[in-house]
């Protein structure tokens, strides 16, 4: 077994295998990007007129859509517990620590303006691996047959790219190119007169997708704590 703390050697290879098991990328508008789909996923209670109210201001940790090793051989049941279960929940565990401390009126200005990367860092963080859950299936599931599960993204794709495997090489490229850690996106960007495209973008360290213009389809997590074991 690999040192929890070496550097990752097989990296491509691990990039390549997750976006083959990726899955039916999310589908969904910018409209209800925000309102739904992060819902569960970021612990928000709604009111009967759709505005968002923050459930005692606590995020949860969301539950797997899957068991820890059913991404086995290509994603070990061992590292999916810790991603999800230790690392994910720091983040979620930290963030409310911070949104606690902030809710505080007493607390001076200075501290609130350093508990901004805090909230920046772990928020992000809450955020980005509910979506990367989600973009996961096993391999043998019909779920990460692209032109199948998201016919409309793949047609974009195809459209764009020229084909599924030129995406890919694109994608991996520009992956491999984070220096340090980050995420890897694709996107839909809405331009003027409702002109959609779609866009390979990347995210330093916990950074996630907030351009109101953008909606995250599909994250790879590029942190060395997702694949190292």
């Amino acid at each position: 077994m690999a040192s929890p703390y070496a550097p990752q050697r097989g990296r491509p290879f691990f990039l390549l295998v997750v976006i083959g098991i990726i899955v039916s990328v999310i589908q969904v508008q910018a409209s209800q990007f925000g309102l739904e789909s992060l819902q569960t996923a970021l612990g928000l209670s709604f009111s009967d007129n759709n505005q968002t109210v923050m459930a005692a201001t606590t995020y949860i940790l969301p539950p797997l859509p899957y068991g820890y090793d059913a991404l086995e051989p290509h994603i070990s049941k061992q590292i999916m517990e810790l991603h999800h279960s230790k690392h994910h929940q720091t983040y979620v565990n930290n963030l409310n620590a911070a949104l606690a401390t902030l809710a505080n009126p007493q607390i001076p200005v200075t501290t609130q303006i350093n508990l901004q990367a805090a909230v920046k860092f772990n928020g992000g963080g809450h955020i980005n691996h509910s979506l990367f859950w989600q973009n996961l299936a096993s391999a043998s599931s019909s779920a990460v047959k692209i032109d199948s599960a998201a016919p409309g993204i793949a047609k974009a794709i195809n459209e764009q790219w020229g084909s599924y495997a030129k995406f890919q090489e694109a994608f991996e490229k520009t992956l491999l190119g984070i220096q340090g850690s980050g995420w890897g996106w694709l996107v839909k960007t809405s331009g003027g007169q409702g002109k959609e495209s779609l866009r390979i973008v990347t995210t330093k360290d916990q950074d996630p997708v907030v351009d109101d213009a953008t909606v995250p389809l599909m994250g790879i997590d590029m942190w060395e704590h997702a694949y190292y074991l």
